[in-house]
């Protein structure tokens, strides 16, 4: 992986593809997409594959994941504006226009729009929310019990609706690489976020995207952000849950390439 360094600290990434340019010319877009908690920039394999949505693809680690040094800050506010600064100075470096977020990864890119001077050219929200309240016996295991954590967190309509053992395995060994600590931290973060009163300041075409079995960050969530984002689209992914990049990928890839067509329209 490259990395940049910004802040004090390096943030890993990785470029898949080259920039083109449609029929009439205009040159087409790249994607950034941001991990949610307790993941890599693994999560996207299928989106910066190929055979993704867009010719041109980002993927990085925030700061504490990954190939990403860890970055000293508590829970909440502190630890979203570290992670928004992993994001643009990646997507700065790499010209990335159009920001993909999952989960935590969805109130990083929230926050880059409502915080930062980098403007996307749109943004794609999935399986996430304009708050992300984390239930209380969660918080507790994240703290008390993190294998347990682990493990209910891989529970049926959680991050996976009906994925294969291998898939949901995968997923359990990069939680556990991650860590507790990083872990505790990102859904802390997580249950502190709270956009909704802002969502009208979101001045860029968004879609809100959502596997229809996410108990997680249900489709409501993304119902809300539609109707609060000036220029929010929803779309929904048929027998997925939270992570519905990795367990439809095909269908998750078609809405967000439906999504980014729209733009010249």
């Amino acid at each position: 992986m490259e990395t940049i360094r910004h802040d004090g600290r390096e943030t890993a990434y990785r470029l898949a593809g080259a920039r083109g340019a449609d029929a009439e010319g205009t040159e087409t877009e790249t994607l950034l997409y941001v991990h949610g908690s307790g993941a890599t920039h693994r999560l996207w394999a299928q989106q910066y594959a190929p055979d993704g949505p867009g010719e041109r693809a980002v993927v990085l680690d925030l700061s504490g994941h990954g190939d990403s040094p860890d970055v000293d800050t508590e829970p909440g506010t502190e630890t979203l504006d570290a992670y928004a600064r992993d994001v643009t100075a990646v997507a700065r470096e790499t010209d990335a226009d159009v920001l993909v977020g999952n989960s935590l990864g969805g109130a990083v890119v929230q926050w880059v729009a409502l915080e930062s001077d980098f403007d996307p050219t749109a943004i794609v929200l999935a399986g996430t929310g304009a708050k992300l309240a984390v239930r209380k016996d969660l918080r507790e295991m994240l703290a008390e019990d993190f294998d347990a954590a682990v493990g209910a967190l891989h529970g049926v309509d959680l991050l996976f609706h009906d994925a294969d053992e291998r898939t949901v395995q995968r997923s359990r060994q990069q939680m556990r690489a991650t860590g507790q600590r990083v872990t505790e931290r990102d859904f802390l973060t997580c249950h502190r976020f709270d956009v909704r009163d802002r969502l009208p300041e979101i001045d860029v075409p968004a879609l809100a995207l959502v596997g229809e079995h996410d108990g997680l960050t249900p489709p409501q969530f993304h119902e809300y952000l539609a109707d609060g984002i000036p220029r929010c689209a929803y779309a929904e992914i048929a027998d997925a849950a939270h992570l519905a990049m990795v367990e439809r990928p095909g269908a998750f890839n078609d809405a967000v390439a439906g999504f980014l067509d729209g733009l010249d329209d």
